[in-house]
């Protein structure tokens, strides 16, 4: 099993792999590692749904905000207008411009999202998330509408936070894919981000018995994964997700 989900996430883990996931926005920033982290937030948050309709909404960010968000927000007020009537899905345009009202407030208390997750920071992510959330939570920014709260989902109720969990993969792991920026993070510490395709490839493969896509599931499955890589157990999030998106022919049906 740990050969074949190996050369599964060698398939995967390229830099192909960027082109069509939304992962190719903080690819952008590269060099700049403040729009970087907000490219990188705000990806994360809008990546649901089908790809090719997020895709645009996001490319609609970076034009809306001339390929600097960090600076759009900083400015909210004045570019508040731009926003007027962007929606997506759940997310009004007033929970859109709540977001990054919240993300301005973040950033001028602490200059950068790194510096906001390093004093967040726990070794048990979900705390880290729980902490990350109840300062969302309360600030006064906060609309309390169904649309926000899906955008930045209590982890108490026990969904998969799947969303988080990849930008976290993002910021800490490193290579040709996820950037590697945040070492303040151990990368064995993360857990997968849990999703259809993920979910519905590891239970095929007999590495997850609970049928929800859930914090549970998610968890229980990181612990799986961990006896193969102990170290960087999520990398293979690529070859689960990779191979369920793609609809991927599993030749590997065992008990594990």
């Amino acid at each position: 099993m740990k050969e074949y989900l190996d050369n599964l996430r060698k398939k995967y883990e390229t830099k192909d792999f960027i082109k069509d996931d939304p992962i190719q926005f903080p690819h952008f920033f590269k060099n700049d590692i403040k729009n970087l982290e907000v490219m990188g937030f705000i990806a994360s948050i809008f990546a649901f749904g089908k790809r090719e309709q997020f895709i645009l909404k996001l490319n609609s960010i970076l034009e809306f905000s001339n390929y600097n968000p960090y600076e759009f927000i900083l400015n909210i007020e004045k570019n508040e207008d731009k926003l007027k009537k962007f929606y997506y899905r759940f997310y009004k345009d007033t929970d859109i411009i709540a977001l990054f009202y919240i993300i301005k407030e973040i950033l001028a208390e602490y200059e950068t999202l790194g510096n906001f997750f390093y004093e967040k920071r726990n070794n048990n992510h979900k705390i880290l998330i729980q902490n990350v959330y109840e300062k969302i939570q309360n600030s006064k920014y906060n609309p309390k509408t169904q649309g926000f709260s899906f955008m930045i989902s209590n982890p108490a109720r026990n969904g998969a936070n799947k969303r988080m969990n990849m930008f976290l993969r993002w910021m800490v792991r490193g290579g040709e894919v996820d950037f590697g920026i945040w070492d303040f993070l151990d990368k064995k510490n993360l857990i997968i981000p849990l999703d259809i395709h993920a979910g519905n490839v590891s239970r095929e493969l007999n590495l997850l018995k609970r049928k929800q896509n859930d914090c549970k599931s998610a968890y229980e499955l990181t612990q799986k994964l961990k006896e193969f890589d102990p170290n960087d157990p999520i990398g293979y999030d690529f070859a689960l997700f990779g191979a369920g998106v793609n609809k991927e022919k599993l030749h590997v049906l065992v008990s594990v």
